[in-house]
């Protein structure tokens, strides 16, 4: 509690006096001078100290509000997410969505299918569900069809049936041709998404594994297909642009243009969005672990069986405001443009589903990313491509980008502890491995980074 100060009789104002104590106390302080009269203030069960105390109530709540409004007036002070994005949105930057995790599968059939099977986007794959962990569901995301003649493949001896193993699979969930609205003609329309969890990444990342978000707009026999910008301060008139904006809750809302930047849907005109939802660590799972087709009837009556032979890899939960506030200012700096290692660096952690990431050049015009997925394990195809894609129009023209996996050194540290009599051996051994543990975990640790014994004893000593 702030003290009330008095120099040459004179209350001195003190400023930090905001809480409910100190506001009562410098009003009580205030009742000689003011109110000469009222001599009985001490007394518990007078109508004035209510009043005082009222007031300090209302005071220290004034106090709060203007204490988060100066907090939420700058980046670097901000607690909220939504005050967060609207910081960031000043200088071009957006809070990254979750991000799908993404896997091959393998397909297997008995020898004697020899048919030809058409996978379409949207058909479902999932992992097993069990009683503490529901399943996780995993798609065909690209536009277009794959398709598997089954006829042209050999019989393995060994199993005696035939395989195919590059089938990529997202997680996630497509939301095919839903009915967002109907254009009344005016400027500036707001449609938002029906389902929350949009998947949503750079513009240019998804072009060659398919796009995250479809719009159309149908006026009779009309379809018109429309474009989505990062903004839309550099669309035309009569530009069929739109932008997506995501608020602090994840709800997607798209936005049209005025007329004068990004045209305005034709009155009357539905307004139709194909998009999908998901994405999170959840969807990092063991290898062997899809095994379910669950959407795609096609595979299921050939007998086809399925399973990822490698962990599913790329899943990352939607960026936080600690980890955007940090990592923005090299974004901005960059320019959004890549030229050094460290634009490079910045460019592809704003990538989600990139936990971490070395820029080396390896020859006179090849910049090698050495790349390690959110939650550990190997680049994937689709993490990959479309990490290439959003470099695409960022790196330098003579520039090449090569997608590397890192190495991953196993550390063994052995240790003899000794206990005291009246604690659980048990209970030490297991919250010792999981103090050690913590110091080589993923979020941890960084690329070449020198480990010293000394840092093991504190953890394992205040175990």
């Amino acid at each position: 509690m702030a003290k009330i100060v008095q120099v040459n009789e004179t209350q001195v104002v003190d400023y930090m006096a905001r809480d409910y104590e100190s506001l009562l106390a410098a009003m009580y302080a205030q009742i000689p001078s003011k109110l000469p009269q009222w001599n009985d203030f001490a007394n518990e069960a007078d109508f004035g100290n209510v009043l005082l105390q009222l007031f300090a109530h209302i005071g220290d709540i004034l106090s709060y509000y203007q204490d988060r409004v100066a907090n939420e007036s700058f980046l670097g002070t901000a607690r909220t997410r939504r005050s967060v994005i609207e910081h960031l949105r000043l200088i071009g930057y957006k809070l990254a969505t979750a991000a799908p995790a993404a896997a091959n599968l393998s397909i297997t059939v008995p020898a004697a299918v020899n048919a030809v099977v058409t996978i379409n986007q949207g058909d479902a794959f999932a992992t097993k569900s069990q009683k503490t962990k529901p399943s996780i569901r995993f798609e065909y995301a690209r536009e277009a069809p794959l398709t598997i003649d089954f006829g042209t493949l050999a019989v393995d001896p060994v199993t005696g049936k035939k395989t195919f193993n590059d089938l990529p699979v997202e997680e996630g969930r497509l939301i095919k041709a839903e009915l967002i609205g109907t254009s009344d003609g005016a400027p500036n329309q707001r449609h938002p998404l029906a389902h929350p969890g949009l998947i949503l990444r750079p513009i240019g990342a998804t072009q060659t594994t398919g796009r995250d978000v479809v719009l159309v707009t149908q006026l009779g026999a009309v379809i018109t297909l429309w474009t989505l910008q990062n903004t839309l301060a550099f669309s035309r008139a009569g530009q069929n642009d739109y932008v997506i904006e995501i608020d602090d809750q994840d709800a997607a809302t798209v936005m049209f243009g005025d007329g004068a930047f990004g045209a305005i849907p034709a009155n009357g005109s539905q307004i139709v969005v194909t998009y999908r939802t998901g994405g999170g660590t959840a969807g990092n799972t063991p290898a062997g672990t899809i095994q379910t087709i669950v959407g795609a009837p096609q595979l299921a009556l050939l007998g086809a069986q399925v399973s990822n032979v490698e962990a599913a890899t790329g899943g990352a939960a939607r960026e936080t405001i600690e980890r955007a506030v940090q990592h923005a200012p090299a974004v901005f700096r960059s320019l959004k443009r890549a030229v050094t290692a460290a634009d490079y660096e910045a460019l592809a952690l704003s990538f989600k589903g990139v936990g971490k990431v070395r820029a080396t050049a390896t020859g006179w015009n090849t910049v090698t990313l050495h790349v390690a997925p959110e939650g550990g394990g190997k680049v994937s195809d689709v993490l990959e491509a479309n990490l290439k894609a959003y470099l695409e129009d960022k790196r330098m023209l003579s520039q090449l980008v090569e997608i590397a996996d890192v190495d991953y050194v196993p550390i063994f540290v052995t240790a003899e502890i000794g206990v005291e009599s009246y604690y659980l051996r048990s209970e030490v051994l297991a919250n010792v491995q999981q103090a050690a543990a913590a110091l080589l975990a993923f979020d941890n640790v960084d690329f070449s980074r020198t480990l010293y014994l000394s840092k093991f004893y504190e953890p394992i000593f205040l175990s």
